[in-house]
């Protein structure tokens, strides 16, 4: 998907492709799509940065009294959607853009422009690229009467299942091609483990455009599911029983084309970078898992029983720790760290995981020893034998490690890090004053 356009390049394609509104995209503090449409007619403002908004209307951003911002655009994000167009033919574009003070100076709240500061970072440090492959997972569930969503399953399927089990097939169909219209290549489409669950995997891209990706990705699969009378879900865990959405994060640093986590003589072929980088991650991973699994209902996805990851710990073949080494060597040399769920914001996410994984690497922490057996089956004193720690129980405690850890509030940012903490602790207050279903059949009779 890595294109450059120049402002002649985007002049032209808006010309040539009848385009006549532009679609001004950026992700506040907890991911959310945002955006800012304007005619084309205001092509030229947009080209030069002049674009306003109010920041004070955006959660996480500032208050009132300092709301004015600008909108930068990043030109090689350009994008026609295929799907968005009129009675007559006109066509939307869009551009995602990084969010810009009155004084002309990054927005400290902007979650974009923070990744771009931790990437700088890295490359202050010799390597040049951050490579991210992902496996974002959704549901699809039947609309009502109404057009609202439920949580009713449009399907029996498992994985890999076909029609007629698979319901959803011709709506993932469509999601691929409209992708690959788009400028996406799909490596694949399949039905998930849980009915009614879908996964497309895409390829890898440097951690900036791996995070556009991922938000243009969600907006697709939304967008063509409404489309086929559905409603699609990234929630990490929707439906009590089955398997939550994960987001599987397959990372890689690379150095003037060189993987550098390959060692043709290392162990395991493992380079020293690859194990200082993977000790760094398994050494913060509890700090930054309310980054990675940023809602109540994350931590219903992170139970046992579920094939999501509840322990911090790694393996190769095994799948049931937290960071696995796929089999592949040599330029596909990578960890794959299975915790993240598709609720994360995913400019944040790459941060808090890039920044521990360097801190290791800084501070050449080595991982403790793989685990090649089902943690699921070992008992306490086994797993503590092993040096196995447990992931956060819950929202609330994982909001109150990451308050801890001075490394993954700096790869997040000072500012986002207040507004987060402060955020999240008022998500968890509201989560506790309610009254579930469960307590009430558990409860009402007995007491």
């Amino acid at each position: 998907m890595a294109k450059h356009y120049t402002k002649a390049d985007i002049r032209e394609l808006i010309q040539t492709e009848n385009v006549e509104f532009l679609r001004l995209q950026f992700s506040d503090v907890f991911g959310t799509i945002k955006n800012v449409e304007v005619p084309i007619s205001q092509l030229e403002k947009v080209l030069d940065n002049k674009v306003m908004f109010d920041g004070s209307s955006i959660d996480g951003f500032v208050r009132i009294e300092e709301s004015d911002m600008y909108l930068y655009p990043d030109l090689d994000t350009f994008m026609i959607f295929p799907w968005a167009t009129d009675s007559h033919g006109g066509k939307v574009a869009r551009l995602i853009c990084d969010i810009y003070t009155v004084e002309g100076e990054p927005f400290e709240g902007d979650p974009r422009s923070n990744l771009k500061r931790v990437l700088r970072e890295m490359t202050d440090m010799g390597y040049s690229n951050f490579n991210l492959g992902t496996e974002p997972e959704f549901f699809l569930f039947k609309l009502d009467e109404h057009g609202n969503p439920t949580t009713k399953l449009n399907d029996k399927g498992g994985y890999f299942d076909l029609a007629p089990l698979d319901l959803g097939e011709n709506t993932r169909r469509e999601i691929v091609l409209e992708m690959e219209q788009m400028g996406f290549e799909v490596e694949a489409a399949h039905h998930e483990v849980a009915p009614g669950q879908h996964e497309v995997d895409f390829k890898y891209a440097d951690a900036l455009a791996a995070a556009d990706n991922i938000q243009t990705f969600k907006l697709i699969v939304k967008t063509i599911a409404r489309k086929h009378g559905l409603y699609a879900t990234f929630m990490a865990k929707p439906v009590s029983g089955i398997n939550g959405n994960g987001m599987h994060v397959n990372m890689s640093l690379f150095t003037n084309g060189e993987n550098v986590f390959y060692d043709e003589n290392g162990e395991e072929k493992l380079s020293e970078t690859a194990y200082h980088f993977l000790g760094g991650i398994l050494d913060h991973a509890q700090n930054f898992t309310a980054i990675t699994n940023p809602t109540v209902n994350s931590y219903k996805r992170l139970t046992p029983g579920f094939e999501a990851p509840v322990y911090i710990a790694w393996s190769g073949s095994n799948r049931s720790p937290m960071v696995r080494v796929p089999a592949s060597r040599g330029q596909s040399t990578r960890l794959e760290l299975r915790s993240v769920d598709p609720t994360a914001n995913p400019y944040l996410a790459f941060s808090a995981i890039l920044a521990s994984g360097l801190d290791g690497v800084k501070r050449e922490l080595q991982p403790t020893d793989s685990v090649d057996q089902n943690i699921y089956l070992m008992d306490e004193s086994e797993r503590r034998k092993a040096g196995i720690r447990d992931l956060p129980d819950t929202l609330l405690d994982a909001v109150n490690d990451f308050e801890k850890d001075e490394t993954v509030k700096d790869a997040v940012g000072q500012y986002i890090s207040r507004t987060f903490i402060d955020a999240k602790r008022l998500e968890y207050r509201s989560y506790r004053q309610e009254v579930s279903e469960w307590e009430i059949n558990n409860y009402l009779e007995d007491y």
